[in-house]
């Protein structure tokens, strides 16, 4: 079975920090481009990052440049949002995606999405 899934999310007070993994199955991991997007209560999904085959990464948000990194060990079939200096803003149900085209900011390019993970970033 084809599938992705997410790590717990969680409560993070603001400044924290939060690793979510995305582990996969019922596929060759390591030919696809994983992203991450997410979802504010009341507002449109939005591309985060995604990590190429290649090991390549780039950010959609200029809001988590130089916060959220994203990493995979292809070894363990798992990609990884690493998510440094949380703001409220953050908050939001996080989700891990194959691209079957390679990365993009575009939802409709990815074909298998994880279930996703709250994360709440309060004090």
């Amino acid at each position: 079975q084809v599938q992705l899934v997410e790590s717990r999310g969680g409560l993070v007070q603001p400044g924290g920090s939060l690793r979510l993994s995305c582990a996969a199955s019922g596929f060759t991991f390591a030919h696809y481009a994983i992203g991450w997007f997410r979802q504010a209560p009341g507002k449109e999904r939005e591309g985060v990052l995604c990590i190429a085959n290649s090991g390549g990464s780039g950010a959609y948000l200029d809001s988590v440049k130089g916060r959220f990194t994203v990493s995979r060990d292809n070894a363990k079939n798992t990609v990884y949002l690493q998510m440094n200096s949380l703001k409220p803003e953050d908050t939001a149900v996080y989700y891990c995606a194959r691209a079957y085209g390679g990365c993009s900011n575009y939802g409709a390019r990815y074909d298998v999405w994880g279930q996703g993970t709250p994360v709440t970033v309060s004090s």
